[in-house]
């Protein structure tokens, strides 16, 4: 016969799962097995048990499970002794938790070798007393299974009610730290997904060796023996190989599939038991609740500010602007200057446009608090005051994204919110100026942008090509290998001045075959080395080319 009872202990197997059951350890402490001998296995005297079976027919292998108990006269084996020596290694590999045998009755002893067996594989075999029944053992134990998980059950509901009740309330992690805190009686830190701590609470002197080893090992602890944040974090356990001594216990904060930190418990009186592991669980959840419904009520806000910014900057933010801008902690009266952030062609949109939009927030927040940042679909948009390295901050925020690059363009300064449309006309123009000019990552501002700056400004992008068409005739085009390296050849003749010297060395050309080039373009384009104008034109119609797709 079989007892499957949900019993109430816990500890941490070997993959951070949490297993329900007492162990043989906890099961040879009761009455009807006061006299009862452990003779091999007491390094597995740990293993969980979950149920309790009977074993008096021959083929009991095919019938029992894992965290068994398994008791038996050995009627059995009675005749088959020598499967003895095979039976631990059989019940090991399914699981088993220990068995209990009487002797005496069908078996005299059992053999040296299956207690070997046994020592060397962590199995526990105990010796039961003849005087004992197999009912009296089932019935204590499972009535001892279920008078503690009665009271367990009591108490992982209270806590539950005492977290859940922290949400319902509007607390934070600050709230759900201080609740466990006083629920175990140990210090507890909350930490964010890269080891930051969010809250801490318990007694100060064990906050701080709390706070100590979560810096040290970077936050990743040990329960009961065993680490329980995800698979990836725990090569980080190698930095508190003693943790079980110092009695850790950490369980990771997961939602929505994603890890966002981990709850650490501290105690110095005594070690975590398994059962407090289980309230630390249920914390976690809770925590993740609360970041969940953080990060709902952030990206709410975050959209209402992006909203409004975007508004003053197209000219819409209507009255009240300072007053509106001041609620956010934004300071949009005095003296400022827009950056555009755009991210470059070729990045993956979604996930960056988000670290890029919070790489921005850090940095404005370090160099000016009273700045404001909002992120839009494709780009990121600050107003920081005049008196800030722009620049610098453009550079910082930029390297503060390591797997993607945007181009960022500075405005002139404005004196108002009245100005903020044409400072932010600038600064886009600079971003996507820039970036056709430096590449990708470029930091550029618009009053450095030159005859750019002056091309910019023109609106009618196809009165610009048309001029293009007309000045550079069949060099305009990419079409024709031989136009193409012509008008390279133009591009350097004008930028050295006519220098024909300097422009043959840059292109690795013969000094006659460029004289015979310059022949070919005046034919093409007129005699452009002797007409200023010609030149000019020339000149402008090769940046708008550069320019091309702004």
């Amino acid at each position: 016969m079989t007892s499957d009872p949900a019993a109430p202990a816990m500890r941490l197997a070997s993959t951070g799962t949490i297993l329900h059951g007492v162990s043989v350890g906890e099961v040879l402490g009761v009455s009807t097995l006061a006299d009862a001998r452990l003779i091999a296995g007491r390094s597995g005297l740990d293993r969980i048990v979950q149920r309790l079976n009977v074993m008096e027919v021959p083929d009991i292998l095919a019938w029992v499970k894992p965290h068994e108990l398994l008791l038996t006269t050995g009627y059995p084996l009675r005749n088959t002794p020598q499967s003895l020596d095979r039976l631990v290694a059989d019940l090991d590999e399914r699981g088993l938790a220990a068995l209990a045998i009487k002797l005496g009755r069908y078996l005299d002893e059992l053999p040296g070798e299956m207690v070997e067996q046994a020592d060397r594989l962590g199995f526990p075999l105990i010796l039961l007393p003849n005087d004992v029944g197999f009912d009296d053992i089932l019935n204590q134990v499972l009535t001892d299974i279920l008078n503690r998980q009665a009271g367990l059950l009591a108490r992982a509901e209270e806590a539950h009610r005492a977290l859940v009740q922290i949400v319902l309330a509007g607390g934070g992690m600050r709230e759900v730290a201080a609740e466990v805190a006083g629920l175990l009686d140990v210090a507890v830190a909350a930490l964010d997904a890269g080891g930051r701590v969010l809250a801490t609470a318990g007694d100060a002197e064990r906050v701080a060796t709390l706070r100590a080893t979560c810096q040290a090992a970077e936050g990743a602890v040990t329960a009961v023996g065993t680490v329980s944040a995800p698979a990836q974090e725990r090569p980080r356990a190698a930095a508190l190989a003693t943790a079980q001594e110092r009695h850790y216990a950490v369980v990771p904060v997961v939602a929505g599939g994603h890890h966002h930190g981990r709850i650490v418990a501290f105690s110095d009186s005594g070690t975590l038991t398994p059962s407090d592991v289980g309230i630390l669980e249920r914390a976690a959840t809770v925590a993740a609740l609360v970041v969940t419904k953080q990060e709902a009520v952030t990206a709410v806000e975050s959209k209402y500010r992006a909203d409004f910014l975007r508004d003053v900057l197209i000219g819409r933010g209507g009255t009240r602007v300072a007053e509106r801008a001041r609620a956010f902690g934004w300071d949009l009266e005095r003296r400022v200057s827009v950056l555009v952030a755009e991210i470059d062609p070729d990045t993956e949109e979604r996930s960056t446009q988000d670290r890029m939009l919070a790489a921005w927030q850090s940095a404005v927040r370090r160099y000016d608090p009273r700045g404001a940042v909002a992120g839009f679909s494709h780009e990121v948009v600050a107003v920081i005051g005049a008196d800030v390295d722009t620049v610098r901050l453009a550079k910082d925020a930029l390297a503060a994204v390591s797997d993607c690059t945007f181009s960022t363009g500075l405005s002139r300064v404005a004196g108002g919110a009245d100005l903020l449309p044409g400072a932010y006309g600038q600064a886009l123009k600079a971003a996507r100026v820039g970036r056709q000019l430096h590449g990708a990552g470029a930091v550029a501002h618009f009053d450095e942008l030159g005859v750019y700056r002056l091309l910019s400004l023109v609106n009618d992008t196809e009165e610009l090509h048309a001029f293009v068409r007309e000045t550079l005739g069949s060099l305009a085009g990419d079409g024709d290998v031989e136009n193409a390296d012509l008008r390279r050849t133009l591009q350097v003749l004008l930028e050295t001045n006519l220098n024909v010297a300097e422009t043959a060395r840059r292109l690795h050309f013969h000094y006659n075959t460029l004289r015979y080039r310059i022949g070919k373009l005046e034919r093409m384009l007129g005699n452009f080395t002797e007409d200023a104008h010609l030149r000019l034109n020339l000149t402008l119609a090769l940046h708008v080319l550069r320019m091309r797709g702004i």
